[in-house]
């Protein structure tokens, strides 16, 4: 955060507007006092010129009303009266008497009035009047303030004449200025303390307000553990004590939501489905690994991006749609190679107040199950038409023996071998079924035992070369090594038996079987192969699926199943082992598996050898 100036701060206008309460407190003061004194000093002035304007008309009616011979005498005593009065504030005095003659002037320059009628209009308005009068005017050669006034002599209630003043009032101003000034200075004086104490004062306001700030700083950043500095019991004081009750409820709130977050996050890290979820424009937010890994997206570029497009709806629905109408929807993936389909989940993310605030999207990749399901429909099918097949056609033989077949000596036996065929295959299906649902029981157990399995496989070799209705040759492609291993007997009988019929099935006239075993990182693998039409190489891997056949109408004209492959390979599983198929049309088919070889085989065939 850029850092404060000194003219930007609290502390610099807290101080500031104090400044100026106490500068405009102190004009307003200063105005009303000046003022008030200034008409006060002013009203003195006037009330001590009165007092002696008084005293000097008492002196003046007196010389008056004497009994005198001329005027020249009067003229002279009134001089020398008004030379008593003459002081620094009074510039000038003039009697005039009743007619308006100026008969004394206390101004020697102005003697030369002395005789001459008045023109001043004051004097007039007094000698007409008999009132007194005063007033202000400007001095016409220096533009001072002077005070003009006009008072009446009077003699037994007669006006005899009038005293005209004239008196200098710049004593008074400068009385005036003078106080102006020490105000002033005391002003400054003030301010210049009010400044000290004003930033003293604002530095205590301020400085815990500016540690609140450092600390909101901190808690920005994370950092929690820090404290305000209480620096006192008042408002700020509180103030302080509530922020760090505060920092610490937001610690624990952060810490509360960050375990949450973490919590969150490890679910969504070890789930085993994806999330996506958005904000409530449909903008993603969130999105975890194995959403990533479903979808084949980089989490970078699906941030910010519409639900929609991300999970490829843009062309069949809106965001509003999936929030109001849309609760799953399958995806498929799928190529022509490989299956892959998801389903989609939508749970809509409201907040109290009822509005919608997002999606979450749970994505469950179902192609296991879409395969499981497709393959138990076609199981079903299949066992379906396999068991309807040969009821059917029991059914056709049976009706036509109780229509009355059985009477022929000649078609009824043949009718009643038939059905005899049909239902042998029927209970070599069921029995196959129900060894299949055996072997898929996850509690079915095997009984098994130490066998030396050259001699075993021999034995097995053995009887199909003597029950063979073919002209096929054997070859045993083996040493007569004894080979321990663990198993069990019958149900590697039963693999054997499936593998060497179905290269007995389809192997020509003058064929050649030829039986292998090899030793191999502690297995031997065992191979049988034919010398057969052989199967198509898109095929090959199907051979091990319940009821698959490369050629069915061939299969069941041979009477088999479509299990036998299928019940070796749960079989060679079970015994820890794995089962495969090679083969090239034409040419021929190999059928391999391995099973595990028991260690220690030199302490075994000792052991064999002593029984």
């Amino acid at each position: 955060m850029k850092r404060l100036g000194f003219l930007q701060s609290i502390h610099f206008k807290f101080a500031l507007i104090y400044l100026l309460l106490i500068l405009i407190a102190m004009q307003i003061i200063g105005v009303y006092f000046i003022g008030k004194l200034e008409l006060r000093l002013v009203e003195n002035f006037k009330v001590s010129l009165n007092e002696r304007v008084n005293m000097l008309a008492f002196s003046i009616e007196q010389e008056m009303i004497k009994e005198r011979e001329d005027t020249s005498s009067l003229e002279k005593d009134i001089r020398s009266i008004l030379q008593d009065y003459e002081s620094e504030d009074i510039q000038e005095i003039r009697v005039i008497d009743n007619k308006s003659r100026v008969i004394g002037s206390s101004d020697p320059y102005s003697q030369g009035i002395v005789g001459r009628k008045t023109n001043v209009d004051l004097v007039k308005r007094t000698l007409l009047l008999g009132d007194s009068l005063d007033g202000a005017r400007l001095d016409d050669n220096n533009y001072n303030r002077l005070y003009v006034s006009s008072t009446p002599i009077r003699s037994n209630g007669d006006i005899i004449g009038a005293i005209y003043l004239i008196a200098k009032m710049e004593n008074v101003y400068d009385d005036v200025k003078e106080i102006n000034d020490i105000f002033v200075t005391g002003t400054g004086i003030a301010m210049a303390i009010t400044a000290i104490l004003g930033i003293f004062v604002a530095q205590t306001i301020t400085r815990p307000i500016s540690a609140m700030r450092k600390h909101v700083l901190e808690l920005g950043r994370g950092n929690y553990s820090k404290k305000v500095k209480v620096f006192g019991h008042d408002e700020i004081g509180q103030l302080a004590l509530t922020f760090n009750d505060l920092s610490k409820k937001i610690q624990d709130a952060q810490a509360t939501t960050e375990g949450e977050r973490r919590k969150l996050s490890s679910v969504l890290a070890h789930m085993t489905d994806g999330v996506i979820a958005t904000d409530k424009k449909g903008r993603v937010i969130l999105i975890n690994k194995p959403a990533e890994n479903m979808l084949d997206v980089p989490r970078e570029t699906v941030l910010d991006q519409s639900i929609v497009s991300v999970l490829g709806l843009d062309e069949q629905y809106t965001f509003e749609q999936l929030v109001h109408d849309i609760d799953t929807e399958i995806l498929d993936f799928s190529t022509h190679k490989k299956q892959y389909i998801i389903k989609v989940s939508f749970s809509v993310i409201k907040k109290e107040s009822g509005f919608i605030n997002g999606l979450i999207a749970v994505l469950y990749d179902v192609t296991e199950q879409e395969k499981i399901e497709g393959e138990r429909r076609e199981f079903v099918a299949n066992v379906s038409h396999e068991l309807r097949t040969p009821l059917t056609t029991m059914r056709s033989y049976l009706e036509a023996l109780a229509d009355g077949a059985w009477k022929d000596e000649k078609i009824a036996p043949q009718f009643l071998h038939v059905t005899q065929t049909e239902t042998e295959r029927m209970i070599r299906l069921v029995n196959d079924l129900l060894q299949l649902s055996k072997l898929d029981s996850t509690d079915y157990r095997f009984s098994k035992d130490l066998v030396d399995f050259t001699k075993y496989f021999h034995r097995i070799i053995d009887r199909f070369e003597m029950t063979k209705d073919q002209q096929v040759s054997f070859v045993r492609n083996f040493s007569s090594k004894a080979i321990y291993l663990e198993i069990d007997q019958d149900k590697i009988t039963q693999v054997l038996d499936n593998i060497i019929s179905n290269a007995l099935k389809y192997s020509p006239e003058g064929g050649t079987v030829t039986f292998k075993v090899q030793e191999s990182n502690g297995e031997i693998i065992i191979s049988v192969s034919d010398e057969g039409v052989g199967i198509p190489k898109e095929n090959v891997n199907r051979i091990f699926d319940r009821f698959y056949r490369v050629d069915k109408a061939r299969t069941r004209k041979l009477g088999g199943t479509g299990l036998g492959l299928a019940i070796a390979k749960e079989m060679v599983v079970a015994h820890g082992g794995r089962i495969w198929a090679e083969s090239e049309e034409g040419i021929g088919t190999t059928v391999f598996f391995t099973l595990p070889i028991e260690e220690n085989q030199e302490g075994l065939e000792d052991d064999w050898d002593e029984v």
